[in-house]
Formats: C-alpha cells, sequence, structure tokens
C-alpha cells in the first residue's frame, strides 16, 4: 500500500476511536467479565473487474478480503484491514494487532478476550496473547490429524472424558489436553478443549455402514469447563452479522475504485459510519420510546437508517434558522431528538 494512503486509513482509524470514545460508546462484556474481540476475515466479491488487488478468494470468487475487527457484544469496528483476496488472513496479522490492541484498552478496562478462527491457529499468537496478558480462544486447525486416533485416546482417558448422547446413534466426547510448544528459545504451554462426535445414524435415522467422525478444538487460557468454552466460542460466530451489515446495508461489497489505496480509505470510512449508525441503533432503537416494536440488543445497521434518516420531513426556515417539521403523528420523532440531542452534545 502507498505510504501516504497507508497514514490516511491510519489517520480515520484514529478519528473512528476517538468517535467511539467522545460517544461514551458502551462496551459490554460476555457472562464471564471479558470484553470479546473478535478478529476475522471475510471476502468481498468483485468479480468481473480488473480493480488493483481483486484475486481469487478461498469463497471461490475474485475480489478482496478485509481484515475486520470488532469490539464488545455490541459490534463496534476498529478497523477494516483491506487485503488482497488471494492474500493468507495470517500474513501481516501481527501488525493488525499492533493498532488494535492499543485502541481497545482505550475504550474498555475490562479484560479482553480474543476470538479468532482456524485461520489463526498459530503458536505466535497465542504467545502474543500471553505478553500482552489478555485471554484468547483460537479455533484449532486439525490439519492431518486423525479423528479415529483422538477417539482412541478418548476413549483411554476413562472418566475423565465428558460423554454424552443427545439422540440415537450420536455419541459426543470433550476433553481437555495441554501442549508445550517453543517459541524463540522459550517453552510455552497451552490448554486444548478436544471434542469427537461419532456418529452411526444420520439425523434422517438412516444406519450409516461406516461411522461418521467429525474432530474439533479450541484453544484456550481460559479456566473454565469444556462446555463453557465451546459455548464461548460460538459466540464467535456473530461477527458473520456484522460482515453481512458492511456488504449489504453499507453497500460495500462491490468497492467504486480501480485503486487500491482508494479503496482502502473507503473502507476507513465506512467503519466510521458503521459505528455511528451502530451507536444511533443502540440509543435510538432500544428501549420504550423506540419505534421498532420487537426487543433486541442491537438493531442492524438498515434499520437504523430505515427508522431515524429516512424519515419524512420538511425544511422550514424561520427567524432566519432552517428547522426540521415533522409529522405530528411520526412514530419516530421522541428517538429522533434523543439522538439529535446526544450528537450535538458529543460534538460540541
Amino acid at each position: 500500500m502507498d505510504e501516504r494512503a497507508l497514514e490516511y486509513a491510519r489517520a480515520i482509524d484514529e478519528v473512528n476511536l476517538m468517535l467511539l470514545e467522545r460517544i461514551q460508546a458502551q462496551v459490554s462484556s460476555v457472562w464471564t467479565g471479558h470484553v470479546p474481540l473478535d478478529m476475522d476475515l471475510f471476502p468481498q466479491d468483485n468479480s468481473g473487474t480488473k480493480k488493483e488487488g481483486v484475486s481469487y478468494t478461498y469463497k471461490g470468487h475474485d475480489g478482496y478480503g478485509v481484515m475486520a475487527a470488532y469490539l464488545g457484544t455490541e459490534g463496534w469496528c476498529l478497523t477494516t484491514d483491506l487485503k488482497p483476496g488471494s492474500e493468507n488472513g495470517q500474513l501481516g496479522f501481527g501488525f493488525v494487532l499492533d493498532r488494535i490492541l492499543p485502541a481497545a484498552k482505550r475504550l474498555t478496562g475490562s479484560p479482553l478476550l480474543l476470538r479468532v478462527d482456524s485461520g489463526h491457529d498459530a503458536l505466535e499468537n497465542r504467545v502474543r496473547a500471553d505478553r500482552e496478558g489478555i485471554a484468547f480462544l483460537i479455533k484449532w486447525n486439525p490439519r492431518k490429524q486423525s479423528p479415529e486416533q483422538w477417539l482412541e485416546y478418548a476413549q483411554s482417558l476413562g472418566h475423565w472424558a465428558d460423554w454424552t448422547q443427545p439422540r440415537a446413534g450420536k455419541r459426543v466426547v470433550t476433553f481437555s489436553v495441554y501442549e508445550t510448544h517453543e517459541w524463540q528459545g522459550r517453552d510455552y504451554t497451552h490448554r486444548r478443549v478436544m471434542r469427537v462426535i461419532e456418529r452411526t445414524i444420520d439425523k434422517q435415522g438412516q444406519h450409516l455402514l461406516v461411522p461418521q467422525l467429525q474432530l474439533d478444538g479450541w484453544w484456550t487460557s481460559l479456566d473454565l469447563p469444556d462446555q463453557q468454552i465451546i459455548a464461548l466460542y460460538r459466540d464467535h460466530a456473530t461477527s458473520e452479522q456484522f460482515h453481512s451489515e458492511f456488504k449489504t446495508d453499507l453497500d460495500l461489497e462491490r468497492l467504486p475504485s480501480g485503486k487500491f489505496d482508494t479503496n482502502t480509505l473507503v473502507m476507513a470510512l465506512g467503519t466510521f459510519v458503521y459505528n455511528l449508525l451502530r451507536w444511533i441503533g443502540l440509543e435510538g432503537l432500544i428501549g420504550a420510546q423506540s419505534p421498532v416494536r420487537h426487543p433486541a440488543k442491537r438493531r442492524r445497521l438498515r434499520t437504523a437508517m430505515q427508522e431515524l434518516i429516512y424519515l419524512a420531513a420538511k425544511f422550514c426556515q424561520r427567524s432566519n434558522q432552517l428547522r426540521l417539521r415533522f409529522s405530528a403523528h411520526c412514530p419516530a420523532f421522541d428517538a429522533f431528538t434523543r439522538v439529535n440531542a446526544q450528537l450535538a452534545a458529543a460534538s460540541g
């Protein structure tokens, strides 16, 4: 990336962080008391174009990759780092952490929990989390591991392994293992929660000639029971909804420019808009005065735009001042007034 474009993108990230500080964004933790920091790479389909950096992605189409970082259960976005589509998500991951971790610590004093998928199953990431003093939960990449051997190992553990049978023909076993690896001349021991699923009957009731085995694992520094670790990682899937809002609600699937640096700036500005709309949705569309009737912990960006921005109103001039005049029966008037007043106070 051009140095000037990189400088601009980092400046926008700083402005984005200042926005979250000025509006005093609420950063909520999960039930363990940790604030989740979910990082994930998502692809953008830019097929049929010759834009700079567009290449074949893991989703099977040409496009870009975006490394996004979301803080808290609200999903505040700290960065959207644009990458060529064919570039591995782990490449440059440490440099992203260099920017993200200080920003996250500025927004919350609670302990952080780094959650990433198996694309970031690397010893250096676990060591980095240890050195930074943050908890981690990383999906294990089994690579060429044998599920049959792990099933035999689980059977040898006896009562140390947790066996369950959710239905006929399906057995699930969970257990923990500890492995020691060397990194830069020092040994590090980390825990990995393991799960092996054996199916002899499929969900339609068909008996299988050969049992089907599924192997999963999660690296973690948390001292929690195996099942709670698995459930805690399952919440990481919420970040997929945030990806969707970038691509659909903000229409940032196909980026506008043929220049990679320009598209980097577009994504950085999109991050700023994403957080502003997220805050508007939380402040204006949650609670008793919300024009949206069903309860929720947060609203999609599209909902915030439809309910509080795409409002029917008329510009009127009175006493040499422009005013917005709403219908007497506007259901979103109270929420709009409240959010507008808070924005004016934050910008003052």
